[in-house]
C-alpha cells in the first residue's frame, strides 16, 4: 500500500508552517486538504499559502477551480488520489475531514447531479406521504423522515433500481496513511482566531470579498459569508467579526470530533516546544526502510 503523511488540526492550529519543515525533511510533496483552497481567488479569507512562503515545497491542489465552478468531494477525491499515485512521497495538509477521508478510503462517489423536475412531480405529497411511498419501494432504508430532500433522492434512486440500503458503507482504506492531529486547547485556539481574523482584515479580506461581490460571487464559506452580511449592512463590522469567531470555533469542534472518530488519528498538542521533533520521529518510524533508502539514496 502507497504510504501518505496527513497533517490535519482546526484552523490556526499551525498545520501550514509544520507541513512546511516536514516536507522539506522527507522530500514530500504537499496536497491541499482544504476544500475553500481549491478556489482561485480566496486567498486572504481561507489563508491559502503564498508561493514566496512554499520554501520550493511542491503544494498540489490549490487554484484549481474558480469560484463559481462546482468543484465537489467527487472532484476532489479524483484529483487526490490521481497525485497520490503519483507523487513519490505525498504529503496531505487541511481540514476538511470529508475530503480527506474520501481520497484515503474506498468511497465511492458519483459525478450526478439531481433531476429537479423528479421533485416537482411529487411536490404535492407532506414529508409523510413521500416516506410511506419510499417505504413502498425500499422498506429497509433508513432516512430522516423530516428531511425531504433526502427522502426524495432515496425514492429517486430507488426507481431507478438503486436500493439506499443494500448500499455497503465502505470503510476500508486504500492507502496507509500516518494522520497526525495538531490540538489546541480552546482558549488559546480562540485567541489565535482572533489575532488571525484581524491580521486577515489588515491584509485586504474585506477588498478580497468586495472583488468576488463585483464578480457577483457569492462565497457561502466562514468569514466570506459573514463579511458578505456587513457589505450588506445585515450585520455591523464588529458583529460579522464575532459570528466568524464563533462560526470558526464551531468548526474546529466539528473537526476534531471528526477526525477522531473516524480517522483515529495521533494526537500532537500543536504548542508543544518538542512539536517538529515528535512528528518527525513518527514520520521516520512510519516511512521506515523508505526513508532510509531516500537518505542514503
Amino acid at each position: 500500500m502507497k504510504k501518505v503523511i496527513v497533517i490535519v488540526g482546526p484552523t490556526g492550529s499551525g498545520k501550514t508552517g509544520l507541513s512546511i519543515k516536514l516536507a522539506q525533511a522527507f522530500s514530500a510533496e504537499i496536497i491541499n486538504g482544504d476544500s475553500v483552497q481549491v478556489y482561485e481567488g480566496l486567498d486572504i479569507g481561507s489563508a491559502k499559502i503564498k508561493a514566496s512562503e512554499q520554501e520550493g515545497v511542491p503544494h498540489h491542489l490549490f487554484d484549481v477551480a474558480k469560484p463559481k465552478d462546482a468543484y465537489s468531494v467527487y472532484h476532489f477525491q479524483r484529483d487526490a488520489r490521481q497525485l497520490i499515485d503519483h507523487i513519490e512521497r505525498p504529503m496531505i495538509v487541511g481540514g476538511t475531514g470529508l475530503y480527506i477521508k474520501a481520497a484515503l478510503y474506498d468511497y465511492e462517489f458519483v459525478e450526478k447531479k439531481r433531476d429537479h423536475l423528479f421533485d416537482e412531480m411529487y411536490h404535492s405529497l407532506s414529508n409523510a406521504e413521500l416516506y410511506r411511498l419510499l417505504m413502498q419501494f425500499d422498506p429497509e432504508v433508513i432516512v430522516d423522515q423530516n428531511n425531504r430532500r433526502r427522502i426524495l433522492r432515496a425514492l429517486e434512486q430507488a426507481l431507478h433500481g438503486e436500493l439506499r440500503s443494500q448500499k455497503k458503507k465502505k470503510d476500508e482504506l486504500l492507502y496507509e496513511p500516518l494522520i497526525l492531529y495538531l490540538d489546541l486547547d480552546r482558549t488559546i485556539l480562540e485567541s489565535r482566531l482572533r489575532k488571525r481574523l484581524e491580521a486577515q482584515l489588515e491584509a485586504g479580506f474585506i477588498q478580497e470579498v468586495i472583488g468576488l461581490f463585483e464578480k457577483n460571487i457569492k462565497v457561502n464559506a466562514i468569514g466570506y459569508r459573514e463579511l458578505a452580511h456587513y457589505l450588506e449592512g445585515t450585520l455591523t463590522l464588529e458583529e460579522a467579526k464575532e459570528e466568524i469567531i464563533r462560526a470558526s470555533k464551531k468548526l474546529a469542534k466539528k473537526q476534531k470530533t471528526f477526525f477522531k472518530n473516524q480517522m483515529h488519528p495521533i494526537i500532537l498538542d500543536a504548542l508543544s516546544p518538542t512539536l517538529y521533533e515528535d512528528a518527525k520521529k513518527l514520520i521516520e518510524r512510519f516511512l521506515g526502510d523508505q526513508h532510509e533508502t531516500t537518505k542514503n539514496g
